[in-house]
């Protein structure tokens, strides 16, 4: 059984390079990450885009993982009028004040300790869950912390360019 080509993916094949990238630095804010995906143009499959992704992931350094982080705000304060951190945050958004004042206090203890905010995919994910994870992680030593981030990238990555390919319009 054959699949029927995905318009998205074959719109982002076709675009400019310019637009491709500033459609993937949307996704993620590392440049070296951008830059592998847009090279590997074009993608036969969604599943090759993904697989170009976790690739590129994984081979970021820890100055292009810093920068991917600072493309994402605090858990529990999403960028005013950033539709995608909103919608990805959105088990914050009925939270209590009670638990978002404990997610503000565990979001600057984790930045503190690792010099960067604290990320997880969020996606799907209720407060409690955010809070739970933050308690839980807080404790990991550098090393596995990094690792962790990056899977968590990787996996905000994959819902994203999800949503980039499935786009009916392009950006």
């Amino acid at each position: 059984m054959t699949s029927l080509p995905n318009p998205g993916l074959a719109r982002f094949n076709a675009s400019e390079d310019s637009a491709a990238l500033a459609a993937l630095h949307e996704v993620c804010a590392s440049s070296a990450w951008g830059s592998k995906l847009l090279a590997q143009r074009p993608y036969a499959s969604t599943e090759a885009l993904f697989q170009a992704s976790d690739a590129a992931m994984a081979e970021l350094t820890e100055e292009d993982l810093a920068e991917a982080m600072a493309g994402h705000p605090p858990i529990g304060r999403p960028k005013p009028g950033d539709p995608t951190s909103s919608r990805e945050q959105s088990g914050m958004a009925g939270a209590s004040e009670a638990l978002k004042a404990q997610m503000l206090e565990l979001n600057l203890a984790y930045q503190d300790k690792f010099g960067h905010v604290f990320l997880i995919c969020a996606t799907g994910r209720t407060g409690e869950q955010m809070r739970d994870a933050v308690r839980e992680r807080i404790d990991n030593s550098p090393d596995q912390e990094r690792e962790i981030v990056r899977s968590e990238l990787g996996k905000i990555n994959r819902i994203r360019l999800t949503r980039l390919v499935e786009q009916e319009h392009s950006a």
